[in-house]
């Protein structure tokens, strides 16, 4: 396959990423020096040797152990569990650096495929609503001095505004009901939110309102 080619359609599997500005990547690569080709190169393969996933929550990281700084954090209210599509709307959240509970990323919808949905995280996210102490004491370090996870009392389905997200809103929050206990809230994110935009372009103050009007 011509090489132009192929470097194009491997940047066209990118998400939002069309045919044209494909295009305007390999272009621009082309002109670059074979140094700094080399170094991109090399940065792609260490993010994908050196960065893991978050036992709980399924945020990438590259801390020591299984869990993520936030996950790690003691200072953190581990009664409380905000579910997100995707990793930038777990950033974009914790920019405004108002919430200070946990997160469990989802994961987002590209379709409505039988396929799509089963890739959906709704069983694990189950499994941490049941037994969170599973997966914060045997990953936490013994001389971390850190709290283990606590049985949830509410959590706050922060999904996009978006036609994929509000049916990742409804299956979660079906899940949710399926194994709630008493006392446990389940509360969504005010609509001060554009309907049809993302968490991720949300700006602070945007989504700190978001959080204060839950219900």
């Amino acid at each position: 396959m011509d090489s132009i080619k192929k470097l194009t359609d491997l940047f066209s599997a990118f998400p939002t990423i069309g045919k044209r500005t494909a295009g305007r990547f390999v272009f621009y690569l082309l002109k670059l020096p074979k140094e700094k080709i080399e170094e991109l190169a090399s940065a792609i393969l260490e993010l994908k040797n050196n960065v893991k996933l978050c036992s709980f929550c399924f945020n990438p990281h590259e801390l020591v152990g299984e869990l993520c700084q936030v996950c790690q954090d003691s200072g953190r209210n581990k009664k409380l569990l905000c579910l997100v599509e995707k990793e930038a709307d777990l950033i974009s959240i914790e920019n405004t650096k108002r919430y200070k509970g946990l997160y469990f990323i989802l994961g987002g919808l590209s379709s409505f495929t039988k396929s799509d949905i089963d890739n959906l995280r709704i069983a694990e996210l189950k499994e941490r609503i049941a037994n969170p102490q599973k997966f914060s004491l045997p990953a936490m370090p013994a001389h971390a001095g850190q709290a283990g996870f606590e049985n949830f009392t509410e959590i706050i389905i922060a999904t996009n505004p978006t036609p994929e997200g509000k049916s990742i809103s409804i299956l979660a929050e079906r899940a949710l009901k399926e194994i709630s206990s008493p006392g446990l809230k389940i509360t969504h994110l005010a609509k001060g939110l554009p309907v049809g935009g993302e968490l991720e372009y949300a700006d602070e103050e945007t989504l700190e309102s978001a959080f204060e009007g839950r219900k």
